[in-house]
């Protein structure tokens, strides 16, 4: 009978323990996702209605990819396709699905002093930051802003080094911080400039380049074939919330004095 009593208490612990364990998911994410406040505003409705809690790394995107790839995450928000599609056809991502899209601007000192005014594209503006030898600040960290950058340079026939190029190896509200210090050119996500312009005084030198500065993101859960401890089920839970027309929305809603920051993909 005191066997019998013993193993009741034991089970209605277990059980209760499990009731209220809460489900935690890690998500890999770039920190322009994060530095912009949208996460602020996209996870906490999805973590009350699935009870799941979603610990964010915001690293780069190269970095969030690595993490996904060693299985150190359950799913990845990033902004980079092209690493995106490798990242899948290798095996590591699984069920990649569009979410949003903003765009690259390229920043620079009120005054201008590269003339990026008359600038026709961002190929010509980078040209000219590199001619006049205008300082540059790049986040130099892997990320898709990065990967973007390094893609204008060598379209651009040019490979940038000396003392008017730096890079910082941080995130891009750190980045821009620096290149504001400096008063020097740069590039950003248009969603962390917005969040940030307040705190800065570099202001959009180049913008509407829709071939070169499209700025596309994508969330992916991480194959379990390959990695079999991630828990595939709330990431896959979590891209449907996000992609969702409840998610899409809070996406379009999100704005900084009165701009939106990201357009939805999914649902629009």
């Amino acid at each position: 009978m005191k066997k019998l009593v013993f193993l009741i208490l034991v089970l209605t612990l277990t059980t209760s323990s499990f009731a209220f364990a809460e489900t935690r998911l890690k998500m890999a994410t770039t920190t322009s996702t994060d530095n912009s406040g949208l996460l602020m505003e996209l996870l906490p409705p999805f973590e009350k209605q699935f009870d799941i809690r979603v610990d964010v790394i915001a690293v780069g995107t190269g970095k969030a990819l690595a993490l996904g790839e060693n299985g150190d995450v359950d799913v990845v928000l990033v902004h980079a396709r092209s690493a995106e599609d490798k990242f899948v056809s290798e095996g590591y991502g699984a069920n990649r699905r569009d979410v949003m899209y903003n765009d690259f601007v390229i920043l620079g000192p009120a005054d201008d002093p590269a003339g990026l005014k008359e600038a026709e594209d961002a190929l010509k503006a980078m040209k000219m930051i590199s001619e006049k030898k205008i300082s540059f600040v790049s986040r130099g960290d892997d990320s898709g802003t990065h990967k973007r950058e390094k893609l204008l340079w060598e379209k651009s026939g040019i490979e940038p080094s000396g003392s008017w190029y730096m890079e910082t190896g941080q995130g891009m509200g750190a980045t821009l911080q620096i290149a504001d210090e400096k008063q020097a050119y740069t590039i950003s996500d248009r969603g962390t400039y917005l969040a940030y312009k307040d705190k800065i005084d570099l202001v959009i030198q180049l913008e509407g380049d829709t071939e070169r500065l499209a700025n596309p993101y994508g969330i992916i859960a991480v194959n379990p074939a390959k990695h079999q401890h991630v828990k595939y089920v709330h990431a896959m839970a979590l891209i449907g919330w996000v992609t969702s027309v409840d998610g899409q929305k809070i996406i379009a809603d999100f704005k900084k004095d009165g701009e939106r920051l990201f357009h939805p993909m999914a649902v629009r």
